[in-house]
């Protein structure tokens, strides 16, 4: 049925991420896609104005921003299944385009093409590296605060998670960790007051 897509959208808050785990703060892909386009912005800025490569910020927040919406039909598949065979990737990579499609249909048709572009579009592809990246880099700041929280759960992805950021050759990844990531590690006493 048409006009039903925001409605759609609304619920990514009812999909919990990190299933497997014992959460002290539960986190929802509605929760998560936000962090992630917030920092996708910032690795699109840091890209263009400190890196010099011509890149749209803008655009990376709005990809980064539906890069889970397929989930609102699927779930959140967890880890250890969604990554256990190429086999079983694949498979869900196709039922991801297949719940994105039955997104887009419930768009007026005038709309379809411009969300189809965010959603699953041939030319968000050169966006892939820094959705990428901002996506892990979010999964790593929950895994920082779940510690945080007194949570040992979180420890073994926080190590995988920060070796796969150490080992991205991306430098806008790089700026991002040095400059932004051990402000997480800091109480709200500690980041001071807003002068």
């Amino acid at each position: 049925m048409s006009d039903n897509f925001f409605a759609y959208i609304s619920r990514m808050r009812y999909i919990n991420r990190w299933s497997l785990m014992r959460n002290s703060m539960p986190e929802n892909i509605q929760e998560h896609s936000h962090m992630a386009a917030v920092i996708a912005h910032a690795l699109g800025i840091i890209r263009r104005d400190v890196f010099n490569i011509p890149c749209n910020p803008d655009r990376c927040a709005s990809v980064a921003l539906y890069h889970d919406c397929s989930e609102i039909l699927t779930g959140d598949l967890p880890t250890p299944i969604k990554y256990h065979s190429e086999e079983i990737l694949g498979a869900y990579r196709q039922v991801e385009d297949l719940a994105c499609e039955k997104l887009l249909a419930t768009l007026p048709e005038e709309l379809k093409a411009s969300f189809k572009d965010v959603l699953n579009g041939e030319s968000a592809a050169e966006l892939h590296d820094i959705v990428k990246a901002a996506d892990k880099l979010s999964a790593y700041i929950k895994c920082i605060e779940e510690r945080k929280a007194g949570s040992n759960e979180f420890l073994s992805a926080e190590k995988q998670i920060r070796a796969q950021l150490d080992a991205s050759p991306m430098p806008e990844l790089k700026y991002f960790i040095e400059h932004f990531i051990p402000a997480f590690e800091l109480s709200l006493d500690e980041l001071g007051t807003i002068e």
